[in-house]
């Protein structure tokens, strides 16, 4: 699953798909609407790679955020937002993220996280099962294909140069 060709765009209520950079800006194309257009440089554009939660400690990446709602809901859509009261959206983030930063995280942002998340699962993009088996599969050849220690260091040290 990648993130880092999803962006927000400030302004939209969606999430748009990169397509290809243009000379000023990029071409997005709607997850929602399917709709092609130029975003400018102008505009304030975010990967959701880049995005993160402010938390009490620090920040958590908006992608282990989806993790963990996709493991509360059991692989499933979360709730619409529109159909929750602000204080069910809050109760909702406090089980997902109960380490989020109440003075930082507003509901809107809660709304956001809720609606991007649903979209991205509609349209296949959040796939946890397959990041975690190729995880494992990554974990199985990294320790077949180990380096061997033998009895020889390595110089690793840069060429000199002599003419100094």
């Amino acid at each position: 699953m990648d993130l880092k060709k999803i962006v927000a765009i400030a302004g939209y209520p969606e999430v748009f798909k990169v397509i290809k950079e243009a000379r000023k800006g990029l071409i997005v194309e709607s997850l929602q609407t399917g709709k092609r257009m130029q975003a400018f440089i102008t505009y304030k554009i975010s990967s959701l790679e880049d995005i993160a939660i402010f938390t009490q400690d620090g920040e958590i990446p908006l992608k282990d955020v989806f993790k963990r709602i996709w493991e509360k809901e059991n692989k499933g859509k979360a709730p619409d937002p529109k159909n929750l009261s602000k204080d069910e959206i809050k109760n909702y983030f406090e089980q997902i993220l109960p380490e989020y930063d109440r003075n930082k995280v507003y509901v809107s942002d809660m709304k956001k996280v809720l609606r991007w998340y649903n979209m991205l699962l509609d349209k296949g993009i959040l796939d946890f099962e397959q990041e975690e088996k190729e995880q494992k599969s990554e974990q199985s050849t990294g320790q077949q294909n180990a380096p061997q220690q033998t009895g020889k260091q390595q110089d690793n040290s840069a060429p000199q140069n002599d003419n100094q």
